[in-house]
């Protein structure tokens, strides 16, 4: 199963989301399909934040595991259009989830800004 963790602000603000595990379907069409889907949402959405809203955020990336964090640092442009692309690609994640609950989950964790940019309590998640 893939469990998508998303980090949301006190305020109610997605700052990130880490993405980890495989979808595990034993029918190898569906478990393509499924990690392929995740795999381009979030890829793209990590495209999307550089190219659409203009910030680099922080990424981290092993097998079976893309880690995206916004910057601690954005113009109220580059804020909202953030939040336009990681809501999108929620979103895409959300349907996908409706369609095959057996494999991804979808959970929120909320922000600590302490824990940010520590890698090992990221992938601990």
């Amino acid at each position: 199963m893939t469990t998508i963790t998303v980090y949301v602000s006190p305020a109610g603000d997605v700052r990130g989301f880490l993405a980890g595990g495989h979808a595990g379907a034993r029918n190898r069409g569906s478990y393509d399909l499924v990690c392929c889907a995740i795999s381009a949402l979030t890829q793209t959405g990590v495209n999307a934040l550089e190219s659409v809203a203009g910030v680099v955020p922080e990424v981290r990336v092993r097998d079976g595991l893309l880690r995206c964090v916004l910057p601690e640092r954005m113009d109220e442009r580059q804020a909202q259009r953030s939040q336009i692309v990681l809501r999108t690609v929620l979103q895409g994640l959300t349907d996908i989830q409706k369609i095959y609950p057996k494999f991804i989950r979808i959970q929120q964790e909320e922000w600590r800004q302490a824990d940010a940019y520590d890698e090992s309590s990221a992938l601990r998640s």
